[in-house]
């Protein structure tokens, strides 16, 4: 992988930040990780999807119930993703390790593998965001186009129509070609994957087999290859579409910002990397609620990738902490003031990246077509 580094020999905004939000954590006397709020979906989110899967198996229901089942079970096992898995493999649903692996295996549940997803996500995207070259998150080409220094090819004029196939199928892709595909090349995009133990080794055989038996062996036993066929593609394809999404509108957005590393040039980036996250990341729907639950704060991307740490639900208690420090130090702090804004502005941005770059002179995926209306200040109390 290219050697990309950042300016953080005098990390003056991060360090004032992280002063303000360790302050408000010492004012509160409150821990950086879960508390009520994230148990309290665990225990609502795993008994539901549970539910869900032994009554689709064991209930004569009529076709139209049982895909509308299915696709629940889709959002709700993706709802899994977001507050249960994504904070666990974080290190930040509990303070104590041992939880965190346990409830970080959920992802193994959905298909994936912890210890890849803990690589590719926590070191690489979180370390390297929109660096073209090395965070695999933005490394579609040639499939998508998703910032300017990706190759252009004349089937991106229509990749803000096909993408939504693409986000479609990309649990089930992701499920059953790569992981196998990072596991067996030993590599995440260009990053060398960490080498695995004896224990990695098997739980990720292991979760692949248990995966295989109660979403296929099981469930075409119980029902048959059609009506599994049919249930399955449903509950990924509404899985797909959420993940993708809500990960889509955290970077792949108008404001944000990237950079490029290729080859095994060194490319050093002037900003300090919190500087880096806080312009090539965006919040979206700040002041909703039922996103918020949904998404696990991940509309909550700046604080999210400035503290990967501290559990989603502080988020909204410190995002005036970052937003007010944001404007004190003269720095952007993206956000869209709902998910239809954010997912309009990923669409228009796509449809920009896929027109032909020799036409690009005049049209910025950077300008916005509407302003964006910054989320008021939250109290930091």
């Amino acid at each position: 992988m290219p050697k990309v580094t950042f300016n953080n020999k005098n990390k003056v905004f991060y360090s004032a930040l992280k002063a303000n939000v360790d302050q408000y954590f010492q004012q509160h006397n409150i821990r950086h990780t879960g508390n009520m709020k994230l148990y309290s979906k665990t225990a609502v989110l795993i008994p539901s999807a549970i539910a869900i899967y032994v009554l689709l198996l064991t209930v004569h229901l009529p076709a139209i119930a049982g895909i509308a089942l299915c696709a629940i079970q889709g959002l709700i096992l993706a709802s899994i993703g977001f507050n249960v898995m994504h904070d666990a493999c974080h290190g930040s649903y509990s303070s104590k390790k041992w939880v965190n692996e346990t409830m970080g295996l959920t992802l193994n549940a959905l298909g994936g593998n912890s210890f890849i997803w803990k690589f590719k996500h926590n070191i690489i995207h979180h370390t390297y965001t929109n660096v073209d070259g090395v965070d695999d998150d933005i490394a579609k080409s040639p499939l998508m186009r998703q910032c300017s220094s990706q190759k252009w090819v004349p089937a991106h004029r229509f990749q803000h129509i096909y993408v939504v196939l693409v986000y479609a199928i990309s649990s089930f892709a992701w499920v059953a070609m790569m992981d196998f595909n990072k596991y067996f090349s030993r590599k995440i995009f260009t990053t060398p994957l960490q080498k695995m133990t004896t224990k990695d080794h098997v739980i990720f055989w292991t979760s692949k087999v248990l995966y295989a038996t109660f979403y296929v062996a099981i469930p075409v036993a119980m029902v048959g290859w059609g009506p599994w066929a049919i249930g399955f593609a449903a509950m990924h394809v509404t899985m797909g579409l959420t993940l993708a999404l809500v990960f889509q509108l955290a970077h792949v957005v108008e404001h944000v910002e990237f950079e490029a590393a290729h080859g095994m040039e060194a490319k050093h980036i002037e900003n300090e990397w919190a500087i880096h996250q806080i312009k090539t990341t965006a919040n979206f729907a700040p002041k909703n609620k039922l996103v918020n639950w949904y998404v696990g704060g991940l509309n909550y991307q700046v604080e999210h990738h400035l503290f990967p740490r501290i559990s989603h639900i502080h988020y909204p208690a410190i995002s005036g902490i970052v937003e007010k420090t944001c404007q004190q130090f003269n720095l952007p702090y993206h956000t869209f003031p709902t998910m239809g804004a954010s997912l309009a502005s990923h669409f228009r941005m796509m449809k920009q990246l896929g027109v032909k770059p020799v036409q690009l002179a005049t049209v910025s995926h950077s300008a916005p077509q509407q302003p964006l209306k910054k989320a008021k200040l939250t109290p930091h109390s």
